[in-house]
């Protein structure tokens, strides 16, 4: 009888030691419960990743961004990324130009990709120092093109399959919310 108890005990220990570490496992990547919450430390780490990010319009301008900064608006669930800018067109401009551009976006959930991605992009600024006054009119069209049409969707965090595993079953991420700190995302159960 001793024998039975102690192997009870001993089985009961072992599963606690499983949770446990599950727990701790899970608590590491953010999931508590049925959301993630993602500091902003670690958005920043992950946007960093992302970048340089360089582009070609119109066959005319080489864009490269650089050095994203991420600021959280918990007010208006949204996100706001700041970037040095490098501007660059061998035909209207004897050197390269350099300056900032920022946009303010809202996030979404891309299943494909496993990303929150950027939704519905919008220049706050593009400011490039030394811009000859009669491209200021070609430079804002070349920031609204791309925060619209570059930077739409681009991801700002990929979740690792095993993060969207939760009981051996695959689960999405539903509601996204932005918050003074980080950014909350709801796990829709299967």
């Amino acid at each position: 009888m001793a024998t039975m108890n102690r192997r009870r005990w001993l089985a009961a220990c072992g599963k606690a030691t499983v949770a446990a570490a599950l727990a701790a496992t899970l608590a590491s990547c953010g999931l508590v419960g049925n959301e993630y919450t993602f500091s902003q430390s670690q958005l920043q780490a992950a946007l960093e990743r992302k970048f340089p990010f360089s582009q070609r319009y119109m066959q005319l301008f080489d864009v490269q961004l650089t050095n994203p900064q991420l600021v959280l608006d918990s007010q208006r669930n949204r996100v706001s990324i700041s970037f040095d800018a490098r501007l660059d067109n061998q035909l209207f401009f004897s050197q390269p130009m350099t300056g900032r551009f920022a946009l303010d976006s809202g996030l979404r959930y891309d299943s494909p990709s496993r990303s929150l991605v950027l939704q519905d992009p919008e220049v706050r600024q593009f400011d490039v120092a030394g811009m000859p006054a009669q491209f200021s009119r070609q430079l804002n069209a070349l920031g609204g093109i791309l925060a619209e049409q570059l930077l739409q969707d681009y991801p700002l965090y990929t979740f690792k399959p095993d993060e969207l595993r939760l009981g051996g079953r695959q689960v999405e991420p539903g509601t996204i919310t932005v918050l003074p700190d980080g950014i909350n995302v709801k796990i829709n159960r299967p």
